[in-house]
C-alpha cells in the first residue's frame, strides 16, 4: 500500500511537517512519487515512523534512531543504554526534589538552604566519613560502645526514597551540630559512671503505667515509682537533661526513616513526667 505524506501523517499520529523532517533527513526515504512528483510511503516506510516516534518519545537522539533504522544498532542496546543513563537522572532529580522539598518546610536561609543542597549530594564514601566523625566525637573510641555506634549508624540505600533523603539532609545537620555532640558524649560519659543504657527502658517500664494510670509527679505515689529506680537523684536529673533533648528523639527518628526501620517509641511524656517527679 503507498501512502502520501498526510496519509501517513494520519496513520502515525505525527504531524506533516514531522514526517516530512525525518524523510528529509533520510530517516523515512519514500518507496517512489506518484505521477505528480509527490512522494510515495509504503508500509516498511510507516514501520520506521512508529518506531521513530516511539523512540523520540523515549528522549533518544536522532543519532542514536538512525544507527537503530539502518540496523547498525538494536533496540534492545538503545533501550539499555537510555535506562542506565535514566536511572542516574533520576537518582539526580530525586536529590533535588529532596532539597527543595525540605528548602519549602523549613525556610531556611540561602547558607542553610546551600549547606543542604551539599549534604544530600554528599558521595557514599563522604556520608561514611561524616558519620563516622559523628560518632567518634560523640562516643569516643570505647569498644564496649561499638554496638551502639552501629545502632546509630545511618545506611542511605544506593535508590533512597524521597523521604530517606529528606531524612538524610536533616540527619546530616544533627551530626554536624556541635551542642547534640556534646550531650551524646556526656551520655557515654554517664553511661561510664554507672547510669547503664537500659536506664531508658527502665524509666519506661516504671513510668509508663504511672503516665496511664494519670499519677501526679508529685505525688507520694510518683516518689515510690523514683525511689524505685534506686539511682542517686542528682545525677538522674542531671541524665535526664541530657537523655530528654529533643533532638536525640529526633536523630533516631530520622534514622529508622533512612534505615528502614519501624519507628522508634517516644519516651519523651516518661521522661518529661520523671523530670517533673525529681524536681
Amino acid at each position: 500500500m503507498r501512502y502520501s505524506i498526510g496519509e501517513l501523517a494520519r496513520r502515525t499520529g505525527l504531524t506533516v511537517k514531522a514526517v516530512r523532517f525525518y524523510s528529509d533527513r533520510g530517516l523515512v526515504p519514500p518507496s517512489g512519487r506518484n505521477a505528480a512528483g509527490h512522494r510515495r510511503y509504503d508500509d516498511a516506510a510507516r514501520t520506521r515512523l512508529d518506531l521513530i516516534r516511539t523512540l523520540r518519545e523515549l528522549g533518544v537522539d536522532l543519532a542514536t534512531i538512525r544507527r537503530v533504522v539502518d540496523g547498525e544498532a538494536t533496540v534492545a542496546d538503545v533501550a539499555a543504554r537510555h535506562a542506565q543513563a535514566l536511572e542516574v537522572q533520576i537518582r539526580v532529580l530525586r536529590v533535588r526534589h529532596a532539597v527543595l522539598t525540605a528548602v519549602a518546610k523549613r525556610g531556611p536561609t540561602p547558607e542553610e538552604t546551600t549547606l543542604m543542597h551539599e549534604l544530600a549530594r554528599l558521595s557514599e564514601v563522604e556520608r561514611r566519613r561524616l558519620v563516622d566523625d559523628f560518632l567518634a566525637e560523640a562516643l569516643g573510641d570505647r569498644p564496649d560502645l561499638a554496638g551502639i555506634a552501629r545502632t546509630l549508624t545511618p545506611e542511605l540505600p544506593g535508590d533512597p526514597a524521597p523521604e530517606q533523603l529528606e531524612a538524610w539532609i536533616e540527619l546530616a545537620e544533627l551530626a554536624q551540630d556541635k551542642d547534640f555532640r556534646a550531650i551524646l558524649r556526656r551520655l557515654a560519659e554517664q553511661r561510664e559512671a554507672g547510669l547503664r543504657r537500659d536506664l531508658a527502658a527502665e524509666v519506661r517500664d516504671a513510668v509508663t503505667p504511672a503516665l496511664e494510670a494519670g499519677i501526679a509527679p508529685d505525688s507520694p505515689e510518683a516518689r515510690a515509682i523514683v525511689d524505685g529506680l534506686g539511682r542517686d537523684p542528682g545525677r538522674l536529673k542531671d541524665w535526664l537533661g541530657l537523655v530528654n533533648d529533643p533532638r536525640r528523639e529526633r536523630y533516631l527518628r530520622l534514622l529508622a526513616v533512612i534505615n528502614g526501620w519501624a519507628a522508634p517509641e517516644s519516651l519523651a511524656p516518661a521522661f518529661g513526667w520523671l523530670a517533673a517527679a525529681t524536681a
